[in-house]
């Protein structure tokens, strides 16, 4: 469903993200992981259309992201890292807003919409201002924005961040019953756990560069690991804080 074919994004001399090809099949949910600065959050853009790559494509349902952006973004929701929005606007005027976008309205998306408040429970919320919503408030509708046209593939940067847990659970299932009509995300986050839960496969970038994916068996044979879990794995792989560099930090107890 997403393909990324030799993508490179520089900035100056700088390779934030380094030849890299990967196939995102239908009906997965892939995560995608890597420590701060690997390139993560460049290429999730990259993906959205967001950033122009230096070189090499990306595909969404067969179309590039940038020659047929109209076409590829109709199939694709994102959700970032930091919930941009649109402060004066009510969260109902925002949903309407990016539905807009994509060429829908009337009846279907007000439907449409009054779910998607319900679920995240924001309808008493609906006709206040954003710029009132906390934090989590505004990851939750940044989450409907996405859904709102009913994408195929939702690309999102740490989904959790923001939500209490209630919310987090209510994420994890929706995506989990959007990946099982069909549908594929492509998820980054920190919290390994999360990820080694939920995630059909896997990919973890070091330096730009895909360092392993597939499968946790995939991993674990790519890395002659045995059988340790996702933790384990990504530190071998990205590598991790020796015993002694911690005595150094924390200093002589003596």
């Amino acid at each position: 469903m997403i393909r990324l074919e030799n993508l490179t994004k520089l900035y100056g001399s700088f390779v934030a993200v380094d030849d890299i090809t990967l196939d995102i099949p239908k009906g997965v949910l892939y995560g995608f992981l890597g420590p701060n600065g690997a390139g993560k959050t460049t290429t999730l853009r990259m993906i959205a259309g967001i950033l122009r790559p230096s070189d090499g494509r990306v595909l969404v349902g067969g179309d590039d992201i940038h020659k047929t952006p109209l076409v590829a973004k109709r199939r694709l929701g994102f959700i970032p890292d930091r919930p941009f929005v649109y402060e004066k606007l009510t969260g109902a005027e925002f949903l309407r807003f990016v539905a807009g976008l994509y060429g829908q309205e009337g009846e279907i998306i007000d439907r449409r919409m009054a779910e998607l408040l319900e679920v995240f429970e924001l309808t008493s919320w609906k006709d206040e201002l954003i710029e009132a919503y906390s934090h989590g408030m505004r990851q939750k509708i940044i989450i409907s924005s996405a859904l709102i046209h009913r994408p195929e593939v939702i690309v999102v940067d740490e989904p959790m961040v923001g939500l209490d847990p209630k919310a987090a659970r209510l994420l994890k299932d929706i995506f989990r019953q959007f990946v099982g009509r069909g549908n594929t995300i492509l998820m980054s986050t920190h919290t390994l756990e999360v990820a080694e839960a939920m995630c059909d496969r896997i990919a973890i970038m070091q330096h730009g560069k895909i360092a392993a994916s597939g499968t946790m068996a995939d991993l674990r044979k790519q890395t002659a690991s045995g059988d340790v879990g996702l933790e384990e794995l990504f530190l071998k792989l990205t590598g991790g804080v020796h015993e002694r560099e911690l005595a150094a930090v924390l200093g002589d107890p003596r």
